[in-house]
């Protein structure tokens, strides 16, 4: 796992917490590095009766399997306008989060749940403060 010093968990004004940087992060830069647990496609279903239903990402190139994201990479929150992008790296076991933008000091580190993070279709949650997605 790598990550860039400044990087750290606090709560947020988004939802319960987040991940913010302390110092500045310019555009293009590399946030973090995260491996990955995968969950075989099989074993999907069983993630939607628990708690993880609300952390995992798809993975593979079919998006048929999850990924549970170690380091922060599940502690990321969602916004339709993010500051970061997230790149599976399918062959590495990880995923990637960059900087889509220069991201100041004391901002949150956010990311479009929809995995690309110009994508703007419907989540499967009510984003706190706002209708459903």
């Amino acid at each position: 796992m790598q990550r860039i010093p400044s990087v750290y968990v606090a709560p947020s004004s988004i939802e319960g917490r987040g991940v913010f940087t302390s110092s500045d992060i310019e555009e293009g830069s590399l946030i973090e590095i995260c491996p990955v647990i995968v969950i075989p496609e099989l074993e999907v279903e069983t993630i939607h009766s628990t708690k993880l239903h609300d952390y995992y990402y798809y993975w593979g190139e079919e998006e048929k399997e999850a990924a549970i994201v170690l380091g922060f990479g599940s502690i990321y929150n969602h916004s339709f306008e993010p500051n970061a992008e997230v790149i599976p790296y399918y062959e590495d076991g990880n995923f990637s989060f960059y900087a889509k933008r220069k991201i100041i000091a004391g901002e949150e580190i956010t990311v479009n749940y929809n995995g690309d993070s110009n994508e703007n279709e419907l989540l499967w949650f009510h984003p706190k403060g706002g209708p459903r997605q």
